[in-house]
Order: C-alpha cells, then sequence, then structure tokens
C-alpha cells in the first residue's frame, strides 16, 4: 500500500499534517484538499489538540499549489465539474483554516507557492527558514492571485501585495517575514527540535525559544520604487511609472510584466482592488467567479498552463497579446460572468 498524499496523525499535543507528494513537490489534488476538510471537522472541536502542525515531506517543497495540470485536462475537455469541486472545495478550506480557533502551525522549509500559501497564511504562525521560497506566479499562466490571496496581498505593508501579485516576485524566508507573509524565522538546522517542542507542549509560545531576528530584507533597496509604481491605477501605468525610474531593477519588472498573460494582470489588479474592500468571505466568492470566467471562458489559462508546466518553458501565445490590447470592459465582464 502506498502512503497517502496527506498525512494526518496525533502526535503529543498537536495534530500533524504532511503533504505528502515528493515528486510533485507536495501539489494539492482533490483527494488531499477533502483530506484538509476532514482534518479541519476531526480536530476543531477536539480538547486533545491543542494546535496544528503543517508540513511538506522530501525536503523540497512545503507544497508548490494546487494541481493546475489536472484542471487544465479537465478545462480542454469541457468538464466543469471536477473544476468547480477543486476550486469550491479548496476555498472551504482555506475558509476553514481562517476560523479553526485554535493555532495553526506552518513550518516552511523549501517551496511554498499558490495554494500552498493559501494553508498558511490565513491562520498562523507562519514559520520559514533560510530555504523557503514563496511566491504568487499566478500571472504567468494566465490565473490570478486565489486561494484568499485577494484579502491577504492588499492588507500587505505598502504596495508589496500588488507587485508580489503581478510579478509573481519570489520571496526567501526573511523576505516573507519582512513582507507580511510570515511571522517567524528559524533556521532549517533548529526546525527539528522546534517541531518537538510544539508537539510536546502544544503551546506556540516555545516559538520565542527558536525564532530569530531575519536578515535584511532583499526588497527592502527598492520598497519606495514598489509603493510608488505598483500603486498606480492600471498596469499600463504601473509599466510607465517602473520605465520613468529606469533603473535596472525597474526595468527587470517591466520585463517581467511583458511576459505575463496580459489579461491576467489586469484580472489580478481588479481584484487585489476589489479585495482591499472586502471580507475573506466576500474575496472568495469572487475568486470563485473569477475560475469560471477564467478556466472556462478564455484560452489564455491552457496556454498560459501548457507553457509554463506542460511545455516548461515555450513561450506563451496571450489573446490578446497585449496590455494595450486589452478591452476593460472585458476585465469586468470577467467578474460577473456564471462559471
Amino acid at each position: 500500500m502506498s502512503e497517502p498524499n496527506l498525512i494526518m496523525a496525533r502526535e503529543g499535543a498537536a495534530g500533524t499534517l504532511l503533504m505528502n507528494r515528493v515528486k510533485a513537490l507536495n501539489a494539492l489534488t482533490l483527494e488531499m484538499i477533502r483530506d484538509f476538510q476532514h482534518a479541519l471537522d476531526s480536530w476543531k472541536a477536539d480538547p486533545a489538540v491543542k494546535l496544528v502542525l503543517l508540513e511538506g515531506a522530501g525536503g523540497r517543497a512545503f507544497c508548490a499549489g494546487g494541481d493546475v495540470r489536472a484542471v487544465r485536462e479537465a478545462a480542454l475537455a469541457g468538464d466543469r465539474a471536477p473544476v468547480a469541486a477543486f476550486f469550491t472545495e479548496e476555498y472551504a478550506v482555506n475558509e476553514g483554516i481562517a476560523n479553526f480557533g485554535k493555532p495553526w502551525v506552518s513550518l516552511i522549509d523549501g517551496v511554498c507557492m499558490g495554494g500552498g500559501i493559501g494553508l498558511a497564511v490565513h491562520h498562523g504562525p507562519q514559520v520559514v527558514t533560510e530555504n523557503a521560497l514563496l511566491a504568487m506566479p499566478e500571472t504567468a499562466i494566465a490565473l490570478f492571485p486565489d486561494v484568499g490571496t485577494s484579502h491577504v496581498l492588499p492588507r500587505l505593508p505598502g504596495a508589496i501585495g500588488h507587485w508580489l501579485a503581478l510579478t509573481g516576485a519570489r520571496l526567501r524566508g526573511a523576505d516573507a517575514v519582512h513582507a507580511g507573509l510570515a511571522t517567524h524565522y528559524v533556521p532549517a538546522a533548529k526546525l527539528a527540535a522546534l517541531r518537538a517542542a510544539l508537539v510536546e507542549s502544544g503551546d506556540v509560545a516555545v516559538l520565542a525559544q527558536f525564532a530569530e531576528s531575519p536578515p535584511a530584507g532583499s526588497f527592502a533597496v527598492h520598497r519606495a520604487l514598489i509603493d510608488h509604481a505598483f500603486s498606480q491605477p492600471s498596469v499600463l501605468a504601473i509599466i510607465a511609472a517602473l520605465e520613468a525610474d529606469g533603473s535596472d531593477w525597474a526595468m527587470q519588472q517591466v520585463a517581467t510584466l511583458r511576459k505575463m498573460s496580459p489579461t491576467s494582470l489586469c484580472v489580478s489588479l481588479e481584484l487585489l482592488r476589489r479585495g482591499a474592500g472586502m471580507n475573506l468571505r466576500q474575496c472568495l466568492d469572487e475568486e470563485l467567479v473569477l475560475t469560471g470566467s477564467v478556466v472556462h471562458g478564455h484560452p489564455d489559462f491552457c496556454e498560459g498552463v501548457r507553457s509554463v508546466l506542460v511545455d516548461k518553458g515555450s513561450t506563451a501565445n496571450w489573446q490578446p497579446a497585449t496590455l494595450e490590447q486589452v478591452d476593460p470592459a472585458a476585465i469586468t465582464a470577467m467578474f460577473s460572468r456564471a462559471g
């Protein structure tokens, strides 16, 4: 018998969850999402479970996100049911974590992207090591920041959330703390001892014995430009502000933005603008509408997954091809279309 993709156990005062799709960097399947829901239902009212400890197996990843290849295959087949089930049930887990009521401790030591961030960011503490690598890379596959991050990202300091959402910028562990996506920095060499202490005590106060001040953030030198450029009212205005700065870093951001799906960039910016005034439940509802519009109603999603994950690095043929060609009315319509 093979091991389950999510290993659920009771250890000491903790309920432990180990994501265990090592070859797939612990990417989430619908089966795993349902197992997460089972854990939430089982442990929320169990007085013996003082906290939940969430980890990724294999040493390379916490969780690389959702299994979007499977979503693409269903979309290409015109099969809406599994796509709707995946996103509906995943977002229910995100909300369930937010409302869990006990510490939900994520030990992030490796890649944590997309759906992995959704499992960690809504309830903490979030512990990162020097090996952690966090990102929301959805615009590269023509999706959008989902799993409730349309609520979280607009609330990060300054315009950091807009920068992360649009460019897919990758943050190492220390950067994640400085950006507001993690609460504690613990060197990887201390992680096993921290885990043992949490399991034994059931008390997140032990984190103080292991956490260290994170090194300086690598993006600190660019904060003023991030806040100025990425607070602009449109993607084209963001690009214009970056081009006006003209620094190497600014032009790297422009080059990155120009590679992303133009439609996805515009959808993502509008989503974060709306999310800034919504609670988590409203954001998740908005995201769920968008999954139908983006996955089934626009060609860029299937093309983006093909170029990044299937054919790995090939050029994507976006429709429309440039930001200048995006129709604002078409973007607005995607927020109301039935999924």
